[in-house]
């Protein structure tokens, strides 16, 4: 399954304007295949995972995800691809403090309509890839800051997504934690095959990405394999 972002522009109102925030963008990311996107803040980044993950409309343009070409779904569509084929890391984990570890991800498979007993099992399973087999039964504040991440990635991973957006998931962490959040999604990428687009300002683990893009102005200036020139 793969990401596709065709030619997609997006605008804003801005007073008597309008303020482009995407600009034809275009991205492919196959299956089993991290892309990161880098670049200075107000450039258009967190606009095009929002696009991707269908939580935005844009003005012209495409995007398929799967293989389904988004703007043919109503609203109730939207949402049924994003609970079922769009796996979601936001910069902030936003755990429910009143749940465990392992209930984090169980919500996103009652949310589908998924057996609890299989939510149970799927949800331990999640949790010990990505190293808290241990820390099931533990509440978001008995978690340490990277461990509250791997949880959110972890939820993201539970309905087996075909496309997994990320957002600035080390901005809150030391180095040593950050470079195995990386380290991890690149991982789980291979292992899961998906389709990941992570935005980061972070270039210091860039050469562990499958593809690089650089956003600049609302523009995909440099797409390249590898890390972007510097």
């Amino acid at each position: 399954m793969t990401l596709l972002v065709h030619d997609v522009t997006l605008t804003y109102p801005d007073g008597d304007t309008r303020l482009t925030a995407l600009d034809a963008v275009r991205l492919e990311v196959p299956a089993g295949t991290l892309a990161a996107v880098v670049g200075p803040s107000g450039s258009g980044k967190s606009s095009l995972l929002a696009v991707a993950a269908t939580l935005v409309t844009p003005d012209s343009g495409r995007v398929l995800v799967a293989g389904r070409d988004v703007s043919l779904l109503s609203a109730a569509g939207k949402a049924r691809l994003r609970r079922e084929e769009i796996g979601i890391v936001f910069q902030q984990p936003n755990l429910l403090p009143s749940l465990t570890a392992a209930e984090q991800l169980q919500v996103m498979a009652h949310l589908c309509g998924r057996p609890a007993r299989q939510a149970r099992s799927r949800a331990r399973e999640l949790l010990a890839a990505v190293g808290l087999a241990d820390k099931a039964d533990k509440r978001p504040h008995q978690l340490s800051g990277g461990q509250r991440q791997r949880v959110n990635i972890a939820r993201a991973l539970m309905n087996e997504p075909a496309v997994l957006l990320v957002d600035e998931p080390t901005s809150a962490l030391d180095h040593e934690r950050g470079a195995a959040v990386l380290d991890l999604l690149v991982t789980l990428t291979r292992e899961r095959s998906t389709a990941t687009v992570l935005v980061t300002h972070d270039h210091a683990h860039l050469e562990r990405m499958d593809r690089t893009a650089m956003m600049r102005d609302g523009r995909l200036t440099c797409a390249a394999d590898g890390p972007p020139a510097r």
